[in-house]
């Protein structure tokens, strides 16, 4: 181990001595992973550096709605609701795939867009 490993370790063990980890946020829970699988491999990192400067990409917009939906739809007795709700997803979908198909065909210009509004947003 080079030295500054060796002084990090160290730092660590004394603040674990001192109880500086004890009651940190999310302690004892299991960790939430993003599942980014939907996600065009190429495009993952701009997605999360997106995601941390707050913005959420309109697919992984329509995402969310989808599956809300879909809870929506378990919950629902009502037949008349549920032929609502099955259409609106249908609909979602297809907006969905649409959307992603014409990001897999113009990955640079999107990139590019999202870039600007990434540089928008934090100046």
């Amino acid at each position: 181990m080079d030295l500054i490993s060796l002084l990090a370790e160290e730092k660590i063990k004394q603040a674990e001595a001192n109880g500086e980890f004890r009651n940190l946020p999310g302690a004892g829970k299991p960790l939430e992973l993003e599942d980014l699988s939907g996600v065009p491999e190429d495009m993952r990192m701009s997605y999360k550096i997106l995601k941390n400067a707050g913005y959420i990409p309109p697919e992984m917009q329509l995402q969310k709605e989808i599956m809300s939906m879909r809870d929506l739809l378990r919950s629902c007795i009502d037949d008349g609701e549920r032929a609502a709700y099955r259409k609106r997803i249908s609909e979602k979908e297809i907006q969905y795939e649409a959307l992603l198909e014409k990001l897999r065909q113009h990955a640079p210009g999107a990139l590019r867009q999202y870039q600007d509004q990434i540089e928008h947003k934090l100046t």
